[in-house]
């Protein structure tokens, strides 16, 4: 039966969270610090939850992207540093000194505006420079001699850490990543010929990782996907992935109706779909208000009773029809599965985006407030 008379849930499995941050530790080795991701609420899967289970695995760094995401954090009692990555307000920098976040800084002015921040509080604030070395987006694009300036002159800012992001890190048939490696570097070797060397650089998320381009972990490492049981496919010459880690998640929903229908009924909105066969039909107490992408309609599958059981017409706001003519023994109130394994059949996150033309990171991300989150 359904978990807990639940209409839609997902169940987290805290035993492959801590396996998959192991995983990576293990392959980058001692000498590189592991950040796990935990933004967008740890891609739906539940930020706090997954903090506390990576922080007593040994995360000494979680990476959120707003100061609100850091709080929520602090709020819930997470001790490990905390860099927020994607930008400060101004209004937001006395929330970095009141719950002790560090700032992911993109410009030379955020440099100055924290080092008067620290000055009127008479202390010496860390933070880490990102620099735009070629993705064209949040990061500093001075010459390397100027943010050597900018830095050197900062007395109240600590530069605690040197990081960009790639921008084509999947693409082996493309020099980008290379390039933003080399122009990283070069700002790197500024800083350190004039004494300002960072203690951290970073610029490896999880593809990198996963395909050992150990050129690019610096001394720490960012994985968010990897985190989760995820690395997304790649394209061109890539070496061997290195990294193997298994899907944290698993979705499922609870049959509300099943019904048997004649051939040439219409199914759902606009007559999306007509039966060619008398056909056995459950209805799903999920929809695209819970993050099942409305793409799915007339083309995805879910798992019910041990098969793969196709989607039926058009997805709707609260409930979704699926073909189970082949599934006998499903009856209301029995649980069906939307991601994970059942019976040797498996759906996952990059299944769905390939079926519904977006990406993995979007089917979890997507995954309402309004689903469940249980951890096991």
């Amino acid at each position: 039966m359904a978990e807990r008379g639940l209409r839609s849930w997902v169940e987290v499995s805290r035993s492959r969270l801590a396996a998959n941050f192991r995983a990576v530790r293990e392959l980058v080795g001692p000498a590189v610090e592991v950040m796990p991701v935990v933004k967008a609420d740890a891609y739906r899967h539940g930020a706090v939850e997954v903090s506390r289970v990576l922080e007593a695995e040994g995360a000494r760094w979680l990476a959120v992207s707003s100061v609100e995401e850091g709080v929520a954090l602090r709020q819930a009692g997470i001790q490990a540093r905390i860099l927020v990555m994607a930008g400060l307000l101004p209004s937001e920098r006395e929330a970095l000194l009141e719950f002790a976040l560090t700032p992911a800084l993109h410009s030379l002015d955020e440099v100055a505006a924290l080092d008067r921040l620290g000055a009127s509080r008479n202390t010496r604030l860390p933070y880490h420079l990102k620099i735009d070395t070629g993705l064209g987006r949040l990061g500093a694009r001075a010459l390397a001699s100027h943010i050597v300036e900018a830095v050197g002159a900062a007395r109240n800012a600590e530069l605690e850490g040197l990081m960009t992001h790639f921008a084509s890190a999947a693409f082996y048939d493309t020099e980008q990543t290379a390039e933003q490696i080399a122009n990283f570097e070069k700002i790197h070797h500024s800083l350190s010929r004039a004494g300002l060397a960072p203690h951290y650089r970073h610029l490896a998320a999880t593809i990198p990782i996963a395909y050992g381009r150990r050129e690019s972990w610096g001394n720490m490492v960012r994985p968010g996907h990897a985190i989760y049981g995820y690395v997304s496919p790649v394209r061109g010459p890539a070496p061997p992935r290195q990294l193997n880690v298994k899907p944290v998640l698993t979705w499922k929903a609870t049959v509300l109706e099943v019904k048997d229908l004649p051939a040439g009924t219409p199914v759902g909105y606009g007559a999306m779909f007509r039966t060619r066969r008398p056909t056995r039909m459950a209805v799903l107490a999920v929809g695209y208000a819970d993050g099942l992408p409305h793409r799915l309609s007339n083309r995805g599958h879910v798992i019910a009773a041990g098969r793969k059981a196709p989607i039926l017409g058009a997805i709707s706001m609260d409930l979704t029809s699926i073909d189970a003519t082949d599934c006998p023994e499903l009856r209301p109130g029995d649980p069906v599965t939307l991601i994970g394994e059942e019976c040797g059949e498996k759906i996952d996150a990059q299944q769905i985006a390939r079926t519904a033309g977006t990406i993995s990171y979007a089917v979890l991300c997507g995954i309402s407030v309004r689903v469940r989150r249980i951890y096991v």
